[in-house]
């Protein structure tokens, strides 16, 4: 039988991963994602697992990434700050293709900002903030039952791509507590790394399988040599200046994210049918804003919710068919526009409505309401 519990959202992410099959955590206490860092600290050595506080951001992603090259499953959690540090190590793992979840509680920033406070600031820089192309995943829950049911997804997507996973929660929702229908371990369907089915001596660490475009991964110690580098590299891991196997490896890292993309894309609707106004929110805003559109619904409002749970790749083309339907476009986030930026690149400027706050506070309710009453 299930269980139910009683968690903060970043007690949900953590007992998420414990699921999921993570035995590593290395990473540094920041206000507000410290609760991960404690409850992986306590829970792990209980399963054999490895809990390690490092001495800063940097090195905390980097312990997380030498694990999962170890052949664990790993995670590393912080917020604003901290996930600005972990950029370069970030990188290094996209490139090198090393499977990994990484958590970022947002709070207000720029720089040392707002420690106790919400924001969504960091949604374009999961996207964009490590240099260079490469396809991202990244999830916003909205629930504390999504902290932990998108943690286990997280993983899934980290070892089935050979990459890392982003789950960009926020404050509220890292803090708030709700009950949690927990599913029995051996319930939950878990992805497991691709493994070579090749001997030592066959194996060539990069060389990809045409179904899926992602290389299967020898763990260090399994027998199995390969070359880790955050250098544009050949099959064979090492550095190459060839123009072909740049453009290989290059477009190969964005195309085994992309011809799966439907497989990766979340996304919640509610009262979309007949809406003229169309609600666009994420994370804990999603919470207030479908209130909004309930109170919007009961005052004969035809105003309807679109919620992506997968903020990367964004759920533009699920997007686009709605949003054909519909005149205005409004979008609450807690920054001063950044997601809203994708809703324009859909559907275009002319119907979309920016409502943004920056103040360290959540919308309330009536805020987004009359928003909508303005616009419909």
């Amino acid at each position: 039988m299930p269980k139910i519990a009683f968690w903060q959202g970043n007690m949900g992410i953590a007992m998420g991963a414990i699921a999921a099959g993570c035995r590593f955590f290395g990473g540094y206490p920041i206000t507000p994602s410290t609760e991960i860092a404690e409850a992986m600290a306590e829970e792990l050595p209980r399963l054999g697992g490895k809990f390690i506080q490092m001495e800063d951001e940097i090195a905390g992603i980097a312990a997380a990434i030498g694990a999962s090259i170890a052949g664990v499953k790993s995670m590393t959690a912080t917020s604003g700050p901290g996930f600005s540090l972990k950029q370069e190590n970030l990188g290094l793992a996209y490139m090198a293709e090393i499977p990994l979840v990484v958590v970022d509680v947002m709070r207000g920033g720029p720089s040392t900002g707002l420690p106790t406070k919400i924001s969504q600031q960091d949604v374009m820089q999961a996207r964009w903030g490590s240099h260079g192309d490469h396809g991202t995943i990244a999830y916003a829950p909205s629930s504390v039952q999504e902290c932990y049911e998108i943690t286990v997804e997280a993983f899934n997507m980290a070892e089935r791509f050979r990459q890392p996973v982003l789950i960009m929660n926020d404050e509220v929702l890292g803090h708030m507590r709700e009950k949690v229908i927990v599913p029995e371990d051996d319930s939950l369907v878990l992805v497991d790394r691709k493994r070579p089915t090749v001997s030592p001596d066959e194996f060539v660490p990069y060389r990809a399988d045409e179904q899926d475009d992602i290389p299967p991964m020898a763990g260090m110690g399994d027998g199995y040599r390969w070359h880790v580098t955050g250098l544009t590299h050949n099959d064979w891991g090492f550095p190459t200046n060839n123009a072909a196997e740049i453009e290989k490896k290059m477009l190969r890292l964005m195309r085994k994210i992309d011809r799966f993309r439907d497989d990766i894309v979340k996304y919640d609707t509610e009262s979309v049918k007949d809406a003229d106004v169309l609600v666009l929110s994420y994370g804990s805003v999603a919470r207030t804003a479908l209130s909004a559109v309930r109170m919007a619904r009961k005052k004969g409002i035809k105003v309807g919710h679109f919620r992506p749970v997968t903020l990367w790749p964004f759920p533009d083309k699920e997007l686009e068919t709605i949003a054909s339907r519909v005149k205005t476009i409004l979008v609450p986030e807690l920054n001063c526009g950044q997601m809203v930026l994708e809703v324009e690149r859909v559907v275009g400027k002319e119907r979309v409505v920016r409502q943004n706050l920056v103040n360290g506070e959540l919308f309330k309710p009536a805020e987004i309401l009359s928003k909508i009453e303005e616009v419909a």
